[in-house]
């Protein structure tokens, strides 16, 4: 979904280094995941889930499936911040090049979200509503970045965390109006409307406070990969890191009482643990940090074993050309959705959609092949093709 380019893109296409391709392969997993969780709101919109999930209104399966997803965004956003520093560091005037990259490739996301991606969902033009998503959060997470990298690391990390682990504090502060400070409010941590003239509506989807957090822990753990550092080393830090953020998500669930809405105990086991990892995205609360962190962390440990990378290999390719990837799924399942209610019609109401959730997995299997080649060979002309410049935004 964003991406600066780094030593890993083109690596990842070439003759990677073990943690450069797993770094490109954990991008690849979480945007299968995210292509599941897409196909599901095309095409299984009958079944609709709030953010948190109904436990008692959710099928298990479509649970499941929704969790899962729910890794893509942090995953995402931390791997932007680790990817700004390793462009950093392959720099001769590091921050420098980094901060001013990550503020023009954040103008451009932020353009990118209002003009292209906001379309593929609605196909208005000119648009009476725009969805400020997870494309205007990285853009505007990496626009904080080219400023708070300057700060000592030590700093920055305190900042990382105190973000993270602190803005749920916040969720009693409510707004309301459009006046500057509400609205500024209202992209920071208050997910709500903002009206902008009678024509015009604006959904802060993605609310900005804690996905600063993410990014700048991102940057934070940077030199954990730097070229020539103790692998070993590195990959204690990813155990212990990931082991840690879900030992703390198990410690708050259990005292229930910070970090997200308290779980309930639901009279059957599998509700009940349903309800434990019903965890808030919009914004993202600690808990919901500490989860999907944890296991990003822990699978990128796990993707720097050769055996592992080598049974993985195509992800890489996927993960090296993630916004490439990001646009073209988002108009294909556009049309596919156009097509299937011209031929077979609304068969759920309002909607076209599917019978099980089965069929989403499927799906979502069948368009990764498909979509696997022309991304693939996206990423080789990148990796080719270093001296055009606009490569370098997708």
């Amino acid at each position: 979904m964003l991406y600066p380019v780094t030593p890993s893109t083109g690596a990842a296409v070439a003759a990677p280094s073990p943690r450069l391709t797993s770094i490109d392969q954990l991008r690849g997993t979480v945007i299968v995941l995210m292509l599941l969780d897409h196909v599901r709101e095309t095409f299984y919109m009958h079944h609709q889930v709030p953010d948190p999930m109904l436990v008692d209104q959710t099928e298990p399966a479509l649970f499941v499936s929704r969790l899962l997803a729910h890794l893509c965004a942090p995953v995402f956003v931390l791997l932007t911040g680790l990817s700004a520093w390793l462009y950093a560091s392959g720099q001769a005037d590091g921050r420098r090049a980094a901060s001013a990259f990550l503020l023009k490739r954040g103008l451009f996301l932020v353009a990118l979200e209002l003009l292209v991606v906001n379309f593929a969902w609605t196909l208005q033009f000119p648009p009476s509503v725009i969805y400020l998503q997870v494309i205007w959060a990285i853009g505007l997470s990496m626009m904080a970045l080219a400023g708070l990298l300057w700060l000592p690391r030590p700093a920055l990390a305190v900042l990382a965390l105190g973000l993270i682990v602190g803005h749920n504090l916040l969720d009693g502060v409510h707004v309301q109006g459009d006046g500057p400070l509400a609205v500024l409010w209202k992209v920071l941590h208050q997910r709500d409307w903002i009206e902008v003239g009678q024509h015009l509506r604006l959904r802060t989807s993605y609310p900005l406070l804690p996905w600063i957090g993410v990014i700048a822990l991102g940057w934070v753990i940077g030199p954990w990969f730097a070229r020539g550092g103790d692998a070993l080393l590195r990959r204690r830090r990813l155990l212990w890191a990931g082991g840690g953020a879900l030992l703390g998500f198990a410690l708050l669930r259990a005292a229930n009482v910070y970090g997200d809405s308290p779980w309930q105990a639901l009279g059957d086991a599998g509700l009940t643990a349903m309800s434990v990892f019903n965890v808030t995205k919009y914004p993202p609360s600690l808990l919901f940090l500490l989860l999907t962190l944890g296991i990003g962390l822990l699978v990128l440990r796990l993707y720097e074993h050769p055996a592992v990378a080598r049974a993985l290999a195509p992800l890489a390719n996927i993960g090296a050309a993630p916004m490439f990837f990001y646009l073209l799924h988002l108009y294909v399942l556009k049309a596919l959705y156009v097509l299937a209610e011209a031929r077979w019609g609304q068969t759920h109401g309002g909607y076209f959609g599917v019978d099980h959730v089965a069929t989403l997995w499927a799906i979502t299997a069948l368009l990764a092949l498909a979509l696997y080649w022309p991304t693939r060979a996206f990423a080789r002309l990148k990796a080719r093709r270093r001296d055009v410049a606009w490569l370098l935004y997708l």
